[in-house]
């Protein structure tokens, strides 16, 4: 599939100048940004959701004190 993505001229120096130095595709070092880099950002949206599903009472939570007495953490 093709994509076209605009980016800043320092980012597309930087990658060009690794692509040169390594003697590797440009688009080489675009998909393995985007493999490594998306997971990450994948959690962050997940978790900033789970935030606004726990703020707004769609998600049950348990207080931190009964999961301590629960599991006899107390001693």
């Amino acid at each position: 599939m093709t994509t076209s993505v605009r980016i800043p001229a320092e980012l597309q120096g930087r990658i060009d100048a690794l692509a040169e130095r390594t003697h590797r595709s440009r688009a080489f070092y675009l998909r393995e940004a985007i493999e490594r880099g998306l997971p990450q950002v994948e959690w962050e949206y997940d978790l900033a959701q789970r935030a606004v599903d726990v703020r707004s009472g769609k998600v049950t939570t348990v207080p931190l004190a009964e999961v301590v007495a629960e599991l006899g953490l107390d001693d």
